[in-house]
């Protein structure tokens, strides 16, 4: 089915599910969820388990699941992470869906790690929104005086024009058939990298990289994020 939304905001029941309310509960399955991922259960059977505890509805399980984190991991991403100076690489599309996201009011949360995500559903394809050009502008505003380079998936649709619009703000953006792969050899090789990804973070770190959170840095300057925090249980 055609994608025909001009917006990335919050889905109708969002209001309700990462409600004031939801909030604590929400927290809790995360801070378990990622108790037991450091137990070695899987992500599947742990989510399972944590989600039929609580009554989490599915959204809600995928935000648990994506604001998660085993307290090792949490920590050597924490250590990892610094100041974006000297060479960047930018998670293109994951660093500019998140924006989007938070500039038409969608959900952002702020997991484990501390780190935001948003919880919109672009799978191989990609389609500009309202809110494109102004994320595109807060994003590269924000990486300031850095020399960046920006990876693109390719086989991703509408990655091509996406390169044009990144490029006539003055970036440099290679479109890779792997873009995971490339931006964890930039990592490897030096580079910051901008995501929020974590299983991408993971890699860079373990390959010696560095991490920088943009995308906390460009929703830091919004007037009024939604962000739903689930770093830590009541």
């Amino acid at each position: 089915m055609p994608d025909h939304r001009k917006h990335r905001g919050a889905h109708a029941r969002d209001p309700q599910l990462f409600s004031d309310e939801a909030r604590p509960v929400l927290a809790r399955a995360t801070f378990e969820l990622s108790w037991l991922l450091g137990r070695g259960f899987s992500d599947v059977a742990a989510l399972k388990l944590v989600g039929d505890h609580h009554q989490l509805q599915e959204r809600q399980r995928r935000a648990v699941m994506r604001s998660a984190c085993p307290l090792g991991v949490e920590e050597a991403r924490q250590a990892a992470t610094g100041p974006g100076e000297g060479q960047v690489v930018v998670d293109g599309f994951n660093l500019l869906i998140t924006i989007e996201a938070a500039l038409s009011g969608g959900v952002l949360l702020r997991g484990r790690d501390g780190w935001l995500r948003d919880l919109a559903s672009v799978h191989g394809s990609y389609r500009r929104v309202e809110e494109t050009e102004e994320a595109l502008d807060r994003l590269v505003a924000a990486l300031g005086d850095a020399q960046v380079t920006w990876i693109l998936d390719r086989p991703v649709s509408n990655s091509g024009r996406t390169a044009v619009a990144i490029r006539n703000r003055g970036h440099i953006v290679l479109l890779e058939e792997q873009a995971d792969a490339a931006l964890v050899r930039a990592a490897a090789e030096g580079a910051a990298l901008a995501t929020g990804d974590g299983p991408l973070m993971d890699r860079a770190v373990a390959a010696g990289g560095r991490l920088i959170d943009l995308a906390g840095a460009v929703t830091a300057a919004l007037p009024s994020p939604w962000i739903v925090d689930l770093h830590a249980p009541d």
